[in-house]
């Protein structure tokens, strides 16, 4: 359920704002990484869905991006 509510509030965000949490995203993925190599992170889940929503933003950003320049 969470993740169909999060895909459903990336597909209405425009262009702009995906690059926006797609930076967003990268910036936390650097900060978890560094934790895990310095022993401080708790939570090693965060890590894959960190992975995993960069990878949904980059997936909505080339479905529009294809769908206009088909029309």
């Amino acid at each position: 359920m969470k993740s169909n509510q999060r895909l459903s509030d990336l597909r209405v965000m425009s262009g702009d704002q995906l690059q926006d949490e797609l930076v967003k995203l990268k910036k936390e993925q650097f900060n978890l990484r560094f934790q895990r190599a310095t022993g401080q992170l708790e939570n090693m889940a965060r890590v894959r869905e960190v992975r995993r929503d960069i990878a949904r933003v980059k997936t909505i950003q080339r479905t529009k991006l294809a769908a206009a320049a088909k029309g």
